[in-house]
């Protein structure tokens, strides 16, 4: 994109770790240096950044990678389909759970060190011996119906034995209210992204039984998500776009970095969480529980390298997800158009221009 010629970009986040190339690519100048000028919206839900995307109020936005494939296949509620040109982020997510919830399963066999399928069974008999006194099931939240954080919360409780349609209640909340709702009881646990887990660790009302990246291989978290329509009307915006957030992807990959990305993605009008937790979370540094040291698990968020190209085997991963749960029927057409959905193609040819 010529430089001489401005654009201006209405783009939307949820105050998470991951939205962190979008902010450094507008604070450290590398969206000027394309000749951009992005206005970023934070938002409190996934469903807002949905409907605000589809309906032309934001340019393109900080997108949860199914949400993506599930309006290109007709998932959503709104017949406007979505596309990709970049990831944003891999990984990132935890289960959290209360306190009450995290004594009864140390009961069962967990600990904090242990591995997610131990954390799990753990769960499984507990949910178990509540059927069996008949208590009440227990209500375990997640952000979005079409998200990772819903398939590997049903891949862990899978793992141990638990069937999350019959054995428990599975709710949808905003990232931004589940430590409110675990605090009040509203919710035993959740599925999150960074830095809502180590928050609810922080402030002694939860523990984290599992790390997300440690049930999950590395597939695309985050994605900067776009209506098709939008990336056609502008390709060369698009690509401008891209080039600023691979130069912000390298400055935020780079360790030495990370503290003051942590103070950036701590102001208010961003994250607005306490860059201590911030940073620890970018090293890869998970505190579980106040009174154990944190735990090194250094493939627990990437901003960086193969972690922001968008690949048509991780759409076709995710709509298989969505099968299993549902959500959508098997269709070859959907599946070619899922495929079509996360453009790598665009990616590379946006790159091959060096990013200064």
């Amino acid at each position: 994109m010529n430089t001489a010629t401005r654009a201006e970009l209405r783009i939307g986040f949820i105050p998470l770790l991951d939205c962190a190339l979008l902010v450094v690519a507008q604070e450290a100048g590398m969206a000027r240096q394309q000749g951009l000028t992005l206005r970023l919206v934070r938002e409190s839900s996934w469903a807002n950044i949905r409907d605000r995307v589809a309906i032309g109020h934001f340019d393109a936005a900080h997108m949860l990678a199914p949400m993506v494939v599930a309006e290109s296949v007709g998932a959503g509620h709104l017949d406007t389909p979505f596309m990709t040109p970049m990831a944003l982020s891999s990984g990132g997510n935890a289960i959290t759970v209360s306190l009450a919830l995290w004594q009864a399963m140390q009961q069962n066999g967990a600990g904090i060190s242990a591995q997610p399928v131990v954390q799990a069974r753990a769960l499984a008999q507990l949910v178990a011996q509540r059927a069996a006194a008949g208590q009440p099931q227990l209500t375990l939240a997640m952000v979005f119906p079409f998200s990772c954080h819903h398939y590997q919360l049903r891949d862990w409780l899978q793992s141990g034995g638990v069937d999350a349609d019959r054995d428990l209640r599975l709710v949808v909340l905003p990232p931004p209210l589940l430590v409110d709702a675990l605090r009040s009881g509203q919710v035993d646990g959740f599925c999150v992204g960074e830095p809502w887990n180590s928050l609810a660790v922080d402030a002694g009302i939860g523990v984290i039984a599992a790390v997300c990246s440690d049930i999950w291989p590395q597939r695309p978290e985050k994605v900067l998500g776009m209506r098709v329509r939008y990336a056609q009307q502008n390709p060369d915006i698009v690509a401008a776009l891209v080039r600023a957030l691979q130069g912000a992807s390298r400055w935020a990959a780079d360790a030495a970095n990370h503290q003051d990305l942590a103070r950036l993605l701590g102001q208010p009008r961003y994250v607005g969480a306490p860059p201590r937790l911030l940073e620890a979370a970018l090293g890869g540094a998970i505190r579980s529980s106040l009174g154990h040291d944190a735990l090194p698990r250094p493939e627990f968020l990437r901003l960086g390298a193969a972690a922001i190209v968008p690949r048509e085997e991780d759409a076709h991963l995710l709509l298989a997800k969505m099968e299993q749960c549902g959500q959508v029927v098997p269709d070859d057409a959907a599946r070619a158009r899922a495929l079509r959905s996360f453009r790598g193609d665009l990616f590379a040819a946006a790159t091959a221009q060096a990013v200064p």
